[in-house]
């Protein structure tokens, strides 16, 4: 594991979203999981070198960051909207089903996804004592409704998740871009400007990151409207989503990849947002 400062360290070797770890002197909080099994044991046995693992923290919902969570017996942290999302789904999730250009998507089967759903949960925040360390939770919609932050006010250190992105593009369709780009208003001039900021998919942000990934955002809305008029939704996305890549240094083997969760998510979002009128018929 990667420190970061004391008592704070950054996982990334397995699949999945990589993995912060919390270390007090009472024990250790995971931020997210690895994705299979194998890799949840082998972070847990490297992390009882620092600490006992106490709890696990779902900064969201995404199938990436949560699936690993059937395997692990701690008590789970994420915010309500995330726990109600989870019950939604079936206990057996096979990632071809409904792919979204995420890791998650080459499980053939697993079974045992009702366990990974989170038992602690808060509407809009929560204040945890580990040690000496205070864990303050914070419900930060944006990516998904139930994205939280992590703040550590004693350190000035706050996690964000996946509320920045800069080697991959973010998966949009359960996005509210207007909180979003709130949120980034907080962490670019708001209370939180001063203060390190760490995200999941990228690590360490500086303040020209929170202004690229706004600048991104801002896009999303216009092009939205115009797929939901489009006459063929999916070759325009497409279209949209190799646009938008530009923003982004995707590596070669993974431009495909990405390219999907971008056109996905742009679907996904143009139907909340523009749903037509069958779906308004079928309601």
């Amino acid at each position: 594991m990667r420190k970061i400062v004391p008592g704070i360290y950054h996982e990334k070797q397995f699949p999945g979203v990589p993995v912060y770890v919390i270390v007090t002197d009472e024990g250790a909080l995971l931020v997210d999981c690895p994705l299979y099994e194998e890799g949840i044991e082998e972070l847990l046995e490297m992390v009882s070198g620092y600490a006992e693992p106490r709890y696990l923290a779902l900064l969201d919902s995404q199938p990436d960051r949560v699936l690993g969570a059937r395997g692990i017996e701690l008590p789970i942290i994420a915010h309500d909207l995330t726990r109600e999302h989870m019950l939604t789904w079936s206990d057996t999730f096979k990632g071809a089903n409904n792919p979204l250009g995420g890791e998650a998507d080459s499980i053939r089967r697993i079974t045992g996804v009702k366990t990974a759903v989170p038992e602690i949960t808060f509407s809009d925040e929560l204040l945890l004592h580990l040690g000496s360390l205070k864990l303050h939770f914070l419900h930060q919609p944006g990516p998904t409704p139930g994205a939280m932050w992590l703040t550590l006010p004693e350190k000035n250190i706050v996690f964000i998740g996946d509320a920045i992105h800069l080697s991959e593009p973010p998966f949009l369709g359960e996005a509210d871009i207007d909180k979003w780009l709130e949120g980034l208003n907080v962490l670019r001039d708001g209370y939180l400007k001063d203060w390190q900021v760490l995200s999941s998919r990228d690590g360490i942000i500086d303040r020209d990151d929170v202004t690229a990934m706004g600048r991104f955002l801002r896009k999303v809305p216009l092009r939205i409207e115009r797929l939901s008029e489009a006459e063929n939704p999916e070759a325009d996305a497409d279209a949209l989503a190799e646009e938008l890549m530009g923003d982004f240094e995707v590596p070669p083997s993974q431009v495909e990849r990405m390219k999907l969760r971008l056109s996905t998510g742009l679907l996904h979002l143009a139907k909340r947002l523009f749903p037509s009128e069958e779906t308004d018929e079928a309601d």
